[in-house]
């Protein structure tokens, strides 16, 4: 299990000002007027993976606040419906194509980020009980992850299973408050073992480490630095550990419009979509630029993949439900297990 590194006055002070500077969904420099929708096309490979014309759609609005973002879409393809997170009013939402969206669940601890188990549970990243948890077919709660070597953890934020079933998550700061009033003086990206053993703290330098996700064959793990507003990418090792002499910056997401990296998604041909300055960047996976989904909203928080064939792009706002069509398809989730 990897151990605590020590951390300088001045790393310390660094980060308490970017814990504090910047809410942390959807902050950027706002732009004086939002843009209109549309698909822009950096690249001619973008053709084959969204149309230029294709309809971004607006389908729920009013949810979240300033106070906590609508987060965390997940598709229930047995049930042919998405679950998402409205933060602050710590509901799960349902949306079912022709029928709406409506209250699914109450009480989530402001749940953000939702993902599934192999078994096909929910995994949730909540915010109120600082934890990560899995909810049982009969619906009692296991908990996943509350504390690392003693310390309460900070604010779970985002989460990811590996097809072998162990478990990623990312445990930002997420509030105003300064480091000292946390247990934990840094903010990490942690792996939970299948049988969850054994938890590990992976890597523990990021301003604010956010979204993350994996590469098709698992063999990259992606997680935004939101702060810095661009994407890291790791190699992973064997043993499910990242090889930290690979560490690297995939793309840089910052720009003159509002909006960081906060969510992010893979599809099953290795592109990467992510939210960041003026809408959602899609790249193919060596980090080229291939297009942006400007949708008119202050941010991304997060997206996912659903539909009956993976290939509907749902992304949230701040208070919005949206969605695009896409030619390629996401990669499911729960992910298969393989062999």
């Amino acid at each position: 299990m990897t151990h605590h590194l020590n951390i300088s006055r001045r790393r310390m002070l660094a980060m308490s000002a970017a814990a504090g500077g910047l809410a942390v969904s959807g902050v950027g420099r706002a732009s004086a007027q939002q843009p209109a929708t549309r698909i822009e096309r950096f690249d001619p490979a973008l053709d084959n993976i969204i149309s230029t014309s294709e309809p971004i759609k607006s389908i729920a609005d009013g949810m979240g606040g300033p106070l906590g973002p609508v987060e965390g879409p997940v598709w229930w393809k047995e049930g042919g419906y998405l679950l998402f997170s409205d933060i602050h009013a710590s509901k799960r939402m349902k949306y079912a194509p022709g029928q709406g969206v409506t209250v699914f669940q109450e009480n989530t601890h402001q749940a953000n980020g939702l993902t599934r188990d192999l078994q096909g549970r929910l995994l949730a990243c909540e915010h109120e009980t600082r934890r990560v948890t899995r909810q049982e077919p009969d619906g009692s709660i296991t908990v996943i992850a509350n504390s690392f070597q003693g310390r309460r953890l900070n604010r779970p934020n985002d989460v990811v299973v590996k097809s072998d079933g162990s478990i990623y998550f990312t445990d930002p700061w997420t509030s105003p408050e300064v480091p000292q009033q946390w247990d934990m003086t840094f903010m990490g990206v942690y792996r939970v073992s299948p049988d969850l053993g054994a938890m590990t703290l992976l890597v523990d330098d990021f301003l604010l480490p956010n979204g993350l996700a994996f590469s098709p064959d698992e063999s990259v793990l992606y997680v935004n630095d939101s702060r810095r507003r661009h994407i890291r990418a790791f190699d992973v090792a064997p043993n499910g550990t990242l090889a930290r002499a690979t560490d690297r910056v995939f793309a840089d997401l910052g720009g003159p419009e509002s909006g960081v990296p906060d969510g992010m998604k893979v599809d099953s041909l290795g592109n990467v979509y992510c939210g960041g300055a003026g809408g959602i960047y899609i790249l193919d996976p060596k980090g080229k630029k291939l297009g942006r989904i400007v949708h008119g909203q202050p941010a991304t928080t997060n997206i996912g993949f659903g539909g009956s064939d993976w290939k509907t792009l749902f992304f949230t706002s701040r208070t919005m439900l949206g969605s695009v069509n896409l030619k390629v398809a996401g990669i499911p989730v729960p992910v298969a297990k393989k062999a």
